[in-house]
């Protein structure tokens, strides 16, 4: 098996268009499309970073919430490289966007902070 690369990441919105804007607007996600699939009431947005790396945004009528703590088996988080974790939570805190503190990777020691979108969904900064 030669898997080549990471296609795309879904993620279930419980508000389609918040979750749209906070892509967009606050981390800079590229907007590329988006398609209404009447059979499953749901839309599917397609957004990109930096050219690459797309995120399927989704909304459904009426999805689970995702468990919080303790941490459920799944797909832990989604981590950002930035040049600078302290400036950019910053640019979080202009936005409203919650946040834990500052910390560092115990095996590294390069900076890093976790922060949520508007589904608690935890998303990570890790400073290159």
């Amino acid at each position: 098996m030669k898997l080549r690369r990471v296609h795309h990441i879904a993620i279930i919105a419980t508000d389609y268009e918040r979750s749209k804007d906070f892509y967009t607007r606050v981390l800079g996600f590229e907007f590329l499309e988006e398609f209404y699939r009447e059979e499953r009431e749901s839309w599917m947005g397609k957004l990109a970073l930096d050219g690459g790396y797309i995120v399927e945004l989704f909304s459904f009528p009426t999805p689970a919430v995702r468990p919080g703590w303790p941490e459920a088996t799944g797909l832990r988080h989604l981590a950002f490289e930035v040049d600078d974790v302290e400036g950019t939570l910053a640019e979080l805190d202009a936005e409203g966007v919650r946040h834990e503190e500052l910390r560092f990777d115990p095996n590294t020691g390069k900076k890093m902070a976790f922060f949520f979108d508007p589904d608690g969904l935890p998303l990570e900064l890790y400073e290159a």
